[in-house]
């Protein structure tokens, strides 16, 4: 379904969208009896059945309406927290260690599970990705899924906003809107993946090579190399390009960290 004029507004002004439904819960179910996580980034050079999530019309038909009809996908990351765990992501904006140049990079969160404030979903800070850039603090806390424990000290707890999803639906944010998830407290796994889609005239500026999917509409720019479209799960041509785009990704990803945990 396209968003309505209220739900635009409100992305453009709080720099969120939620829910969003994407598809039947026994659909997405189907989807999680295929899951095979066992490399959390650009995952859908592996999967046949993420490639074609990614290339969705129910998944791109919103977010061409937020960035246009000409559409690249930068990555895809697995976010599982199992029963009980620790696990936690603490307040960041992607746009501090992406390396990507532009701000309307979106992101579609999308809910294999449910995704309950139980479950630990995502949580915003509504507006924070229309000012200035806010002081991140490597912690490299070990329950923490960021690749380096980015964190953002001081934030008013109580302007938070929980997005909680079900199964089959999707939230979209601005990759420079402050965001974080708590621990899994609920009885069931929460999983999700993350689909990070941005206009072709994006640049890469901390990486010396990156590659992108495009999966609508035409790139004018190719500032990115296009990914190769799967034929199949483990596609050998597939395979062989995602090994360099997952070093790539996680080159940008811990440039000037002190560590490099290798979480993605």
């Amino acid at each position: 379904m396209p968003l309505t004029d209220q739900q635009i507004a409100q992305y453009r002004r709080d720099g969120y969208v939620c829910p969003v439904p994407v598809m039947p819960a026994a659909e997405a179910a189907g989807l999680r009896g295929r899951l095979e996580p066992g490399q959390r980034s650009r995952a859908f050079l592996l999967f046949k059945w993420l490639d074609d999530l990614i290339r969705d019309a129910r998944v791109l038909d919103p977010v061409e309406q937020l960035i246009g009809p000409d559409i690249l996908c930068w990555s895809t990351i697995f976010w599982i927290k199992d029963t009980g765990s620790k696990s936690f992501v603490s307040w960041h904006q992607d746009n501090t260690y992406w390396g990507l140049s532009s701000r309307k990079v979106v992101t579609a969160w999308f809910a294999i599970s449910n995704a309950g404030v139980e479950a630990g979903c995502m949580k915003v800070m509504p507006g924070t990705h229309t000012g200035d850039t806010l002081t991140h603090e490597d912690t490299y806390d070990a329950d923490n899924m960021l690749t380096r424990g980015q964190s953002i000290r001081g934030l008013d707890e109580a302007r938070a906003v929980s997005m909680p999803l079900r199964a089959g639906e999707m939230s979209l944010h601005n990759y420079c809107l402050a965001h974080g998830s708590g621990p899994n407290l609920s009885g069931d796994r929460r999983i999700g993946v993350s689909m990070h889609f941005m206009p072709p005239d994006t640049k890469q500026v901390v990486g010396a090579w990156d590659c992108a999917a495009l999966v609508r509409g035409t790139d004018r720019f190719r500032h990115f190399a296009h990914t190769p479209v799967p034929a199949r799960d483990f596609d050998p041509q597939a395979v062989a390009f995602h090994a360099r785009a997952a070093g790539a990704m996680r080159e940008v990803l811990y440039a000037g960290a002190a560590k490099k945990l290798q979480r993605l």
